[in-house]
């Protein structure tokens, strides 16, 4: 800042001049000290200048209401909305988020740099601020089948972007563990920013040598007892609510009943889809959720703001207190935390303000290919064993590998495996480079009869995805995502229910939110009246039944992937 800038915000900080903007008569939440005191905010220019008793060029009267700096998101995945980046951003800031920290693997391991480059160009000019972690894992683990590969020769263009803050979730813990030359070349290109960490159930020396290589965070703790081991270990702990994992109430719970210092602690959404943002809210629902449960709203607060803001290094953010940029939110009270008006660099944020949705390339727009891929694949030989069963967890993207007696039934003189209300057949088909690979396991839990469920968001690789309870619906579907260049889809009886496009590397739509929630406002609940239970989020959860760095078992294009074995099988009755 000019001396000659100073001196005039110096003299509406003491009061001798106006400042533009006056917030009067709020409940201040102070994050530095994690009070509450009535008083009036100052503000010039998108920046606060102070805090007190102000009168101002053009003056706000709050009468009341609580004033806190507006939340951060630490995690999350823009392509995992549905909709395009600047939509996402518009409609998560009507609700208090004001800063996301953005992780685009999703793109990434689709398109490469171009990916990349589609979110940064995407999100440049939003009412929001936008930073971005460089994807650490790209393809995630040596088992995925993915579309491009990300060395750290590829990252270095990006190291002088501002918005670039570091490096984005390392889900290849064993890489990091073994000491992966590879893999410490990307840690090592980022030893003076943050390393987003992804460890679930890591054993108790495992989870000291990823802490040892320089990894802040986590974001896949599922209970409490996992996220204190995090914390002894000195990483930060984002807990997750969103729409397939929701993580907040175990971790939560603990923290009431432990008195837990929440200072090692923030929130995140990692993936949430846009009508459930429009209707339960962004991080505001997890800081009303935290609230719920038993944590008082002063160190909820802290975990949204400025918890978030030091852990991510973002000296300017997380704060009401003069030099902070004037991110704000307005909330009713601190029971129901409904969130009335937020600002950011001090302008207000107006409601469903419609959203340019900016072109992209059409190159990014042609990524679902397939070669030969016919109804025979799916084709499932029952050898008469037991059978390795993909167990799914309702609330949860971990899985179960039971081993287990499966049904079959004759065919042309051969034992075939027969779906019925309890099995369900789940083939993975790569669509990236035409290999033809296509991986066909059993799942249990899921329950879908009558037809099948089908996407081209499957994380993180991003191949054809779908479970069926008939070979015929299942190749119906993939073919149905190949024309619409991806997107969900569901099958019943034969014919397509409904498909929601989503062109944009097969991950997001193009045609604007309203039309997303309409077609997933009548798919979802076709999906449970098809038999899918209502624990599950029908086309998350399926999105990540192919993600190989969460255990115990997952389905790829190579076949049968038992995580903590770290083994293929090609088909779920071998031992």
């Amino acid at each position: 800042m000019e001396l000659e800038q100073y001196r005039i915000y110096s003299e509406m900080a003491r009061g001798i001049r106006k400042a533009p903007l006056v917030l009067k008569n709020a409940n201040i939440f102070y994050a530095h000290s994690g009070e509450f005191r009535k008083g009036d905010v100052a503000v010039a220019d998108g920046l606060i200048l102070g805090t007190g008793s102000y009168s101002g060029e053009r003056e706000t009267d709050l009468s009341g209401k609580y004033l806190c700096p507006g939340f951060i998101d630490s995690h999350l995945h823009l392509e995992s909305t549905l909709v395009t980046p600047g939509e996402l951003i518009r409609q998560a800031a009507q609700c208090g988020t004001t800063t996301f920290i953005v992780d685009p693997h999703e793109s990434a391991n689709v398109s490469g740099t171009a990916g990349i480059d589609y979110i940064l160009e995407q999100t440049e000019d939003v009412p929001a601020n936008v930073y971005v972690m460089m994807p650490s894992c790209v393809p995630a683990t040596h088992v995925d089948d993915n579309g491009c590969t990300l060395t750290a020769g590829k990252m270095k263009s990006y190291l002088n972007n501002p918005r670039i803050l570091g490096l984005g979730e390392v889900m290849d813990a064993v890489s990091v563990i073994n000491g992966s030359v590879s893999m410490h070349e990307k840690l090592g290109l980022f030893q003076d920013r943050i390393r987003d960490g992804h460890a679930p159930f890591l054993e108790e020396g495992e989870l000291a040598a990823y802490a040892l290589a320089g990894i802040a965070t986590d974001h896949e703790c599922v209970d409490y007892e996992y996220a204190m081991e995090e914390c002894r270990n000195g990483l930060q702990v984002l807990i997750r609510e969103g729409s397939a994992a929701r993580n907040l109430e175990a971790i939560i719970n603990g923290i009431v009943k432990n008195h837990t210092d929440t200072s090692g602690f923030c929130f995140c959404t990692d993936d949430k889809h846009i009508e459930e943002i429009r209707r339960e809210g962004h991080i505001n629902y997890n800081v009303k959720r935290a609230v719920q449960l038993g944590l008082a709203p002063e160190k909820a607060l802290k975990m949204a703001t400025i918890q978030a803001a030091r852990c991510y290094g973002l000296k300017h953010l997380g704060a009401i207190a003069p030099g902070y940029q004037a991110d704000l939110v307005v909330l009713d009270n601190l029971r129901d935390m409904n969130v009335l008006e937020v600002y950011h660099k001090g302008i207000k944020i107006q409601k469903d303000e419609k959203t340019e949705i900016r072109p992209c390339s059409p190159y990014l727009k042609n990524t679902v290919h397939l070669k030969n891929f016919s109804e025979k694949d799916l084709r499932l030989v029952h050898t008469g064993e037991k059978a390795h069963v993909l167990q799914m967890v309702e609330g949860q993207i971990v899985t179960e590998d039971l081993v287990e007696e499966v049904p079959f039934r004759e065919e042309a003189g051969e034992r075939i495996f027969a779906a019925d209300g309890i099995y369900q057949k789940i083939a993975v088909i790569e669509r990236h480079k035409n290999t033809g690979k296509t991986g066909v396991g059993i799942v249990k839990g899921f329950g879908i009869t009558g037809g099948a469920i089908a996407s081209s968001v499957s994380h993180d690789s991003h191949n054809l995805i779908v479970i069926g309870d008939n070979d015929r619906d299942m190749y119906l579907a993939v073919q149905e995502l190949l024309r619409t260049q991806g997107g969900y889809t569901l099958m019943q009886n034969g014919k397509v229910y409904d498909t929601l496009p989503l062109p944009v590397m097969g991950l997001m739509s193009d045609a604007g939110y309203e039309n997303v929630n309409a077609l997933l406002g009548k798919m979802i609940p076709r999906a449970y009246e098809m038999g899918i239970k209502k624990g599950f989020d029908p086309f998350i959860t399926l999105s990540f039944m192919a993600l190989p760095v969460i255990p115990e078992i997952r389905v790829t294009p190579r076949g049968i992937y038992l995580v903590k074995e770290d083994r293929i099988l090609s088909s779920p009755f071998e031992a």
